[in-house]
């Protein structure tokens, strides 16, 4: 940590003195007014009429008027890809593109560039031989866990930005503007612990005028329901996904909602996992749920996305992160075509590193998309500089993204005049909106691009010097959990350490010291088949040999499939001789503290 702090302060005396509050985020764009825009729209597509345009490309159109420092034409093709890509010309003067909303990410994407050398290096590099470029992926969705009071979960830069029966427009337009620039396409606008008022019609009509807001922007509404809806509105008795009165409730609701938002997304669902009613209330299995739930939304187009967060009471003594695996694999191939399991990127609750969730690698018949966390709930909230692109990064290198159908983050964004809290949160946002886009791309170099157009850095040593303070990711691991040790947070709300937490009344998986298991022999959690839980049995044969011995465990995952005890390997005279000394050099070390921090710390003017 000093190195950081090191460079934190040998930077900052670099940095200009004018001041940002950073609302206008990665979008600080010159407005120049200068550039003049052409439009080339097939008579085809025209339908007979000049000059047909739509809300979309008005957008382009403006955005390039008032920012771009050379003219630009804006041209639709439809021999190209439906795909939501763009193609640039050699000379970045025309974007080509089969429909609107590519145009307008080929507009955001022309602006970047103006502003960040490292992204026109890379655009040049991940353009086809045409100079096409797509996003990967088709669903790139924020989950938003905003409450109707305005709350929001695991929420560190202020209220929701969605203030029900208050909304702010050009608030809700910023915000699709910044998703639209990173190529985000859709937007959960509500809490996974779902209140069923958010489907009444006060809240539904609320949320047509979001979407009516966010529409232009390529970006569709989904919302996160609570299953019991149907009977906690007192519509029906049970909530049994093969009753029949609820299945018909569930039709006319989605009928209901596609009369006011056609190109409504559909529905994310957290169900039998932390209090939350679902199926398996009714002896019903997830399938049965997610299915009752896609056939109402399937004549309309629209998805469920089922949680794979799921553990608890139906697993009494099951290693907690087995449990996903265990409740869904057993399911897979029997979901309709329309359900999509959404599962968390590791297997247990968003730790600064977790290995893969194996449920990637056990579920074959059904799709898949990831779940990652952009809010920083386990790695500093708002407080601490944790860039978390390395850790998808990771995630990536583990599990090909091919095998995913789409992606999720859940979003940092709040009321807060910087919209993250922490102003370096920002690039976290950024991150997630480019790997959803492309996968593949270095974050270090997305690190870089997201400073050049949010900072003005003074030369390239500033540059890389901040750079290199957003790469340390692993310095915020190995506080916070070094080798593995996991989960040894705050029993709440997560931040800061409490390895002795325990609480009598909650089951002991909720609480820290179920997962370093530390004992007067050694500490980690045994999770090989030999001697533990087995939970490496659930990753791909490979891997699972890999973690399952302890020579070949990698260090940074020793503590999470491990018991690591010394003893047995020294004698019992030297191993207590030296334990002894360990013993003093911790207190040592205590002492040197306090009394230092005491001494200097008396300098220190209120």
């Amino acid at each position: 940590m000093t190195k950081i702090y090191a460079l934190l302060l040998t930077l900052f005396t670099f940095l200009p003195t004018s001041a940002e509050d950073g609302h206008r985020l990665w979008l600080r764009y010159d407005t120049l007014n200068s550039a003049k825009v052409n439009i080339m729209i097939p008579p085809a597509v025209r339908g007979g009429h000049e000059n047909v345009t739509t809300p979309t490309i008005d957008i382009a159109v403006s955005e390039l008027r008032l920012f771009s420092n050379k003219d630009v034409t804006l041209r639709i093709d439809r021999s190209l890809p439906d795909d939501e890509g763009f193609t640039l010309s050699e000379d970045f003067t025309t974007i080509t593109a089969h429909n609107d909303i590519g145009l307008l990410y080929g507009a955001y994407r022309l602006l970047a560039m103006q502003y960040s050398e490292t992204l026109l290096s890379t655009n040049m590099e991940q353009m086809g031989s045409d100079g096409h470029q797509a996003p990967f992926y088709k669903l790139r969705l924020l989950n938003h866990w905003d409450n109707l009071d305005g709350s929001i979960e695991r929420g560190y830069a202020g209220q929701s930005i969605f203030e029900w029966f208050h909304l702010n427009r050009s608030l809700i337009e910023e915000y699709a503007r910044a998703n639209a620039s990173i190529g985000i396409n859709g937007s959960v606008l509500n809490n996974v612990n779902a209140s069923p008022k958010i489907l009444t019609d006060a809240y539904l009509n609320e949320i047509k005028a979001i979407a009516d807001i966010l529409r232009p922007y390529g970006i569709r509404v989904y919302l996160s329901i609570n299953f019991a809806s149907p009977m906690a509105l007192g519509y029906t008795e049970t909530a049994d996904p093969l009753n029949k009165q609820v299945a018909a409730w569930w039709q006319k609701k989605a009928d209901d909602i596609y009369k006011l938002i056609p190109d409504f997304g559909g529905f994310l669902v957290k169900a039998n996992s932390e209090g939350q009613p679902g199926p398996g209330d009714y002896h019903r299995s997830h399938a049965d749920g997610a299915n009752m739930l896609a056939r109402a939304l399937k004549p309309h187009g629209g998805i469920v996305m089922w949680r794979c967060f799921v553990y608890g009471a139906n697993h009494k003594g099951e290693d907690r992160v087995m449990q996903a695996v265990s409740e869904f694999k057993p399911l897979d191939g029997m979901f309709m075509d329309n359900v999509i399991l959404q599962t968390k990127n590791g297997p247990l609750d968003f730790q600064p590193r977790e290995p893969y969730s194996p449920i990637f690698d056990q579920i074959r018949h059904t799709p898949n998309m990831v779940e990652l966390q952009i809010t920083q709930e386990y790695t500093g909230q708002s407080k601490h500089l944790v860039y978390l692109g390395p850790m998808w990064q990771e995630f990536f290198q583990n599990v090909e993204p091919i095998k995913l159908k789409g992606i999720a983050g859940v979003a940092n964004i709040g009321l807060d005049c910087n919209w993250c809290g922490h102003h370096f949160s920002q690039a976290n946002w950024y991150c997630f909106g480019r790997l959803a886009w492309n996968p593949q791309q270095t974050t270090d170099g997305i690190a870089l691009e997201w400073l050049e157009q949010t900072f003005d850095m003074p030369d390239d040593q500033a540059e890389q010097m901040m750079v290199r303070m957003m790469l340390s990711r692993e310095a915020c691991v190995n506080y916070m959990m070094p080798l593995g040790l996991h989960h040894i947070f705050k029993f709440d709300h997560h931040m800061g350490p409490e390895p002795d937490g325990f609480i009598a009344s909650y089951p002991l998986e909720w609480c820290p010291v179920y997962y370093h298991k530390a004992d007067s022999l050694g500490v980690g959690f045994d999770r090989t088949v030999a001697t533990g839980s087995g939970a490496t049995a659930q990753y791909r044969k490979d891997v699972a040999a890999r973690f399952e011995d302890i020579k070949k465990c990698p260090e940074q995952f020793l503590l999470w499939f491990h018991h690591v005890e010394m003893k047995p390997y020294v004698d019992e005279q030297r191993w207590r001789e030296v334990n002894d000394r360990l013993l003093q050099q911790h207190q040592d070390a205590c002492e040197w503290r306090d009394v230092c921090l005491k001494y200097f710390g008396s300098f220190v003017k209120e």
